[in-house]
């Protein structure tokens, strides 16, 4: 088990979701359980899917768990590109929640390929310590 407080990625996503939170607040309240609930939910998504990988034993669900966060950032991706579109974002805040999301993906992407590597090399000297 590790301890996702410890994880950069995991930091920087909870930090973007305080920020969606807050971004959020001043969308229509006819959006609550659309837009800004739907928001909300896949950015804490992210980190509660990190968190959740840290929880389990193995590199393998660890795995399956950040691929899941890097499913729930393709989610708020969309959703703000959405928000913006119907203009409950202006540009400024769009671009800044945006470039925060980029950095995230990019940690994500990175994290899920230095598991991918470390689960295939324990596996290779699994398979090694057999023959």
């Amino acid at each position: 088990m590790k301890d996702f407080r410890t994880l950069t990625v995991w930091k920087k996503a909870h930090s973007l979701t305080l920020e969606i939170y807050r971004s959020t607040t001043g969308f229509p309240r006819e959006e609550l359980f659309g837009l800004t609930g739907q928001m909300r939910r896949c950015s804490a998504s992210i980190g509660a899917n990190i968190a959740e990988g840290c929880g389990k034993r193995g590199n393998n669900e660890f795995q399956r768990f950040l691929q899941i966060a890097s499913g729930s950032a393709s989610e708020l991706d969309y959703h703000l590109q959405l928000a913006h579109d119907l203009q409950f974002l202006d540009e400024a805040s769009y671009r800044a929640l945006y470039t925060r999301l980029a950095e995230v993906r990019k940690m994500l992407s990175g994290l899920l390929m230095k598991v991918e590597h470390e689960r295939l090399m324990t596996k290779c000297q699994v398979l090694s310590a057999k023959c």
